[in-house]
């Protein structure tokens, strides 16, 4: 049975945030500009994007009702009515409440009803683990559609306040994210018939390298500390010795282009993916440094992709973390050009502890 993907819908939080006006949201710590934001926002190459909180600090909306508000704009493009859907499948980094799961306060701030559930926990690959899981759905014949809704709201980790409230000075790794993600919300409609023009999911693979590299992107520990946040004293005890601050350990972020690259060669060897018949790539890398690390090896692997069949919208919606490839894939679905019989290759390389999802899709018409 094919699946495919038959509508789309994003959600981002406010209006653009340009990179003059980010420490006007998030706030200066200890009321000093940073040294380390234009350094990082020149690699990154994000010149906005959206948060949804304050000036103030106040959170405008929450990261279940962003995930609802995709997930209604995917369901009103579409020819599926609410009362019809039948399995609701949902990512983020972290949701509003530790628990219960993301899934279920997604379900009832969009209001639908006997569907069966999935949450996936992750961070950037964790959207195609729960697009996986609804496709897998469709395939072994469970399900005639799914909804597949991955969103983000990082900025709350982000307050001056968060940073003022550890004990010793913050490092490079604790402050670097802060100029890195933002908030948003993706959507996609999977179903069993193609509707209009759609794109019919070929495969979805992953490759986990958690057996062989430390983690790299984390919250819940201290520098030089084995504990989890939960086995301080208290919570406060915690935040004062870092362990809620979020971190990149960026000696690793070179392995996250290493192991992307590996996995495409290895899609390539098994020969799901043939290089010259791609037609366009969506990739998403968390900063425009990777770009062209990226680049150079492929090519240097025999593997090249011309860079004209890329596309990105980095740069002006920011690194929305799992959200992002379904922001990006509505997106490229609205506003570029593409024939019915073109192929999509879509890589998300996670830095967390290096999970990489790839996807094909064919564009076909109903």
């Amino acid at each position: 049975m094919s699946v495919y993907i038959t509508s789309s819908g994003h959600y981002l939080p406010g209006e653009p945030v340009d990179n003059e006006q980010i420490e006007a949201v998030l706030g200066l710590v200890h009321g000093k500009p940073s040294r380390l934001k234009r350094r990082i926002l020149q690699s990154n190459g994000i010149r906005q994007r959206h948060y949804a909180i304050d000036a103030e600090h106040n959170t405008l909306i929450s990261n279940d009702e962003m995930a609802a508000r995709a997930g209604q704009a995917c369901l009103d493009d579409s020819f599926l009515s609410k009362s019809r859907l039948e399995m609701l499948s949902v990512a983020t980094s972290q949701g509003d409440l530790v628990l219960p799961g993301f899934g279920s306060m997604v379900q009832a701030e969009l209001g639908v009803a006997g569907v069966e559930l999935h949450s996936s926990h992750g961070i950037c690959s964790s959207s195609m683990m729960a697009l996986k899981a609804a496709y897998t759905g469709l395939k072994a014949g469970e399900h005639d559609n799914a909804l597949v809704i991955a969103s983000e709201l990082a900025s709350r980790l982000f307050k001056a306040s968060r940073y003022e409230a550890v004990a010793q000075e913050v490092d490079f790794n604790a402050e670097f994210l802060r100029w890195m993600l933002s908030d948003g919300a993706g959507a996609l409609l999977l179903e069993s018939v193609p509707r209009r023009r759609s794109f019919r999911i070929g495969w979805i693979r992953g490759f986990s390298h958690a057996d062989a590299y430390p983690v790299c992107m984390s919250v819940g520990r201290a520098v030089g500390d084995a504990r989890s946040w939960q086995d301080f004293a208290t919570y406060a005890e915690a935040e004062a010795a870092g362990a809620l601050l979020i971190r990149q350990d960026v000696r690793l972020l070179d392995n996250i282009v290493k192991l992307g690259v590996d996995g495409l060669l290895r899609l390539i060897d098994e020969g799901r993916v043939e290089t010259g018949r791609i037609d366009h790539v969506l990739c998403h890398y968390s900063s425009h440094y990777f770009r062209g690390k990226i680049f150079d090896m492929l090519t240097q692997a025999g593997a090249a992709i011309p860079e004209e069949k890329w596309y990105t919208n980095l740069y002006t919606r920011g690194n929305t973390g799992c959200a992002s490839m379904f922001i990006m894939l509505d997106e490229f679905r609205r506003t570029q050009s593409y024939q019915t019989g073109d192929t999509i290759l879509c890589m998300v390389p996670e830095s967390g502890r290096f999970n990489n999802v790839y996807m094909q899709l064919t564009v076909v018409e109903e």
